[in-house]
């Protein structure tokens, strides 16, 4: 075991779900084999993915993945080296014990859902396509990610509206015109970050959306009182929360008989959250408060005022960051009952706007038990 106090606990994360989502993943699959563990899981391969060193494996014929978080360099006096992780999950793994016997049924594809969507055309709802990050922002002066999908119907994270997917870090290079204070949206998902994000042409990117709320109006005659401080962040499914004291991220785990899939928000006031005791296994339903937008990066005032949110699918590579753009512009339609308008290189017709695809796709995912 590592000789070193580390400044955090390290946790320790194991999946097992028959149901997997098969993403357009070039690098999925491989990964190299563990000696010292090869007589308990014959099928063990160990790789290290976007910022978590992760073993896969198949016991009763479901797979699982063990992963921790760490960095993929030499060791830092905060962060946990993905070296130093290795004997901490092969400790982990030696005391595994997995009982249970083969899926009672045989693996299906299973065919998309249909997004529902509003009818009328928003008079003022502008987004552009979804890769089309500002110009230079990606990894190396790259480009963004392209995906159509709409991987859930979910409730918008922000309770109120208008609310604005736009760069945080970026957004002085963006010579979009800005006629409704916030629209049109654009991807970011691609933008240049530490982060390792396998969907992205460079392989590092942002891993998910910025949002941010409008700012209040200076008067508001219906009396509907509004504080710039106090913009309430929701549960965007009925699901349940994976937090732990002190962190600074929650995440909201749904798992249903067609969906394994994963919701982070990020910048919320960690000991706000705390007293609210949006904590490991509390389960919140669609639309409950659960946060309000806050500005807190590893300390407060630590960026600027906004909601990080993304997305993350299970497979057999253990969960992997997928673009929640499309998602995010699905979700805001409902909430606004109206259909945006996509505005790109090629303006779209005002009687046939370019569209959002009405899928929710859950590509090639395999319907059975989950452990």
């Amino acid at each position: 075991m590592p000789s070193r106090i580390f400044a955090r606990p390290v946790e320790v994360q194991i999946t097992g779900s028959i149901l997997l989502y098969d993403i357009s993943d070039p690098v999925g699959g491989k990964g190299e084999p563990v000696k010292a563990l090869a007589a308990q899981f014959r099928d063990l391969r160990r790789s290290i993915r976007e910022g978590y060193v992760r073993y896969a494996f198949t016991r009763f014929g479901v797979p699982y993945v063990v992963s921790i978080q760490c960095l993929d360099s030499a060791p830092r006096e905060r962060r946990l080296a993905c070296r130093e992780a290795y004997p901490i999950a092969e400790r982990f793994l030696k005391a595994l014990r997995i009982v249970g016997g083969q899926p009672s049924r045989r693996r299906t594809d299973m065919p998309s859902d249909i997004a529902t969507r509003p009818a009328a055309w928003s008079s003022d709802f502008t987004y552009r396509p979804t890769g089309d990050i500002i110009a230079s922002s990606g990894f190396r002066r790259q480009g963004g990610h392209p995906d159509f999908t709409s991987y859930s119907q979910i409730r918008f994270p922000l309770e109120r509206t208008p609310a604005f997917v736009r760069s945080q870090s970026f957004g002085k290079r963006d010579k979009s015109d800005l006629p409704s204070g916030g629209y049109p949206w654009r991807d970011n998902f691609c933008e240049s970050r530490s982060f390792s994000v396998g969907q992205c042409p460079g392989g590092f990117g942002h891993q998910g959306q910025d949002i941010r709320p409008a700012t209040c109006p200076a008067s508001n005659e219906g009396g509907d009182h509004c504080d710039p401080k106090q913009q309430a962040v929701v549960a965007v499914r009925d699901g349940v929360v994976i937090r732990s004291l002190k962190q600074q991220a929650v995440t909201l785990q749904i798992n249903t008989r067609n969906e394994h899939i994963r919701f982070r928000y990020m910048h919320m006031s960690p000991s706000r959250m705390d007293a609210d005791g949006v904590l490991n296994g509390r389960r919140v339903e669609e639309g409950e408060k659960i946060g309000v937008v806050s500005n807190y990066l590893d300390h407060p005032n630590g960026t600027t005022r906004h909601l990080h949110f993304d997305v993350q699918v299970f497979t057999r590579d253990g969960w992997i960051w997928v673009n929640p753009y499309v998602t995010l512009i699905s979700a805001y339609e409902r909430l606004i009952r109206s259909r945006g308008r996509e505005i790109g290189p090629e303006i779209a017709s005002p009687t046939e706007p370019n569209a959002v695809p009405e899928e929710v796709v859950h590509p090639d995912q395999q319907e059975g038990s989950e452990n």
